[in-house]
């Protein structure tokens, strides 16, 4: 019996970020339409000789009565219905003029970032949503031994570069050395607004209620099924298209994916490449930093091939 040729649908998409950049537009479904109720990212299908950025604009146009000023890739995510194969092509909206209104009669609605894992959105929908509420900086900490220049410079991190993400990252420390940092490293970010993700056994969480662990390759491949809560924000780190798979079976809600560029701590380092990257990045599925080299100079280049920003160690530890 001859196989059934899947439809393939290109759907552009959007996540409008408010002014502030705490809350994101998103509209409901109407119930007519498939999975009609549930609340979705505003956008459609893209006409044949579209482009996904220009999709986008005549799609915000018809539904919202706005029209994009500013915008920037976020997540491209493939998704295999029984029927179809879906590809959301989601933007990232910066500026735009007009008030946004459903001038099809749809509900739409502005939602703080923290709310929207209370809303019931399509599955293919649950990779933005990470990407969404992930900021484009990914802070890894250095082994840093002075614990008075640690907390300075994650403190600058925090108050004068807007860091929002951070890996306390510390394999010098023993095990009681790293639980204190860990505790100073989590007050800090709390006072900044900032999540915490310890690199290390997914039991630390039972002493330290950081926000969530960031694996080892090492540690990822050796498991086999989630280790934390879905509650809880889960890293790891990837080298390769094997990884990135078993990240995505896991359940993982980031990644970083590298080297990509030389280090001087890697001078040797077989890298990946700009290339090699965005063909990774394409279908992992989840949001993905860009590791190894990079600065802030390398982040509108990583955003533009898929990835959701930069993870650095000496770029934002000065």
């Amino acid at each position: 019996m001859k196989a059934m040729v899947k439809r393939r649908v290109h759907v552009a998409a959007a996540a409008i970020i408010s002014d502030d950049k705490q809350k994101v537009l998103i509209a409901r479904r109407p119930s007519s339409f498939d999975q009609g109720g549930l609340w979705e990212f505003p956008g459609g299908k893209l006409a044949p000789y579209e482009t996904g950025l220009e999709g986008l604009k005549r799609e915000l146009h018809e539904e919202l009565g706005v029209e994009i000023t500013r915008a920037q890739p976020l997540i491209r995510v493939h998704h295999e219905y029984p029927d179809k194969h879906i590809l959301l092509d989601v933007w990232q909206v910066h500026a735009f003029s007009g008030e946004p209104f459903g001038r099809e009669g749809q509900a739409v609605r502005w939602v703080p970032m923290e709310e929207l894992s209370g809303y019931p959105f399509p599955a293919a929908n649950l990779p933005i949503l990470r990407a969404v509420m992930l900021p484009a900086e990914y802070l890894i900490t250095a082994e840093e031994e002075d614990e008075a220049v640690f907390g300075e410079r994650l403190t600058r991190a925090l108050e004068e570069d807007g860091v929002r993400l951070v890996q306390l990252r510390a394999k010098s420390l023993d095990g009681e050395q790293y639980l204190a940092r860990a505790r100073r490293a989590l007050a800090l970010c709390r006072e900044y607004g900032a999540r915490l993700l310890l690199n290390g056994d997914p039991a630390l969480l039972e002493q330290v209620d950081a926000d969530g662990i960031h694996l080892t390759s090492e540690r990822l491949m050796q498991l086999d099924r989630r280790p934390i809560p879905a509650g809880k924000w889960l890293g790891a780190s990837t080298h390769n298209a094997e990884q990135l798979e078993k990240a995505a079976a896991l359940g993982c809600d980031l990644v970083t994916l590298s080297p990509l560029a030389p280090t001087p701590s890697h001078p040797d380092a077989v890298l990946m490449g700009w290339h090699d990257f965005q063909q990774h990045v394409e279908h992992a599925g989840m949001p993905v930093f860009a590791l190894g080299g990079m600065t802030r100079q390398h982040a509108n280049r990583a955003r533009a091939v898929g990835a959701q920003g930069i993870a650095s160690i000496r770029d934002f530890w000065r």
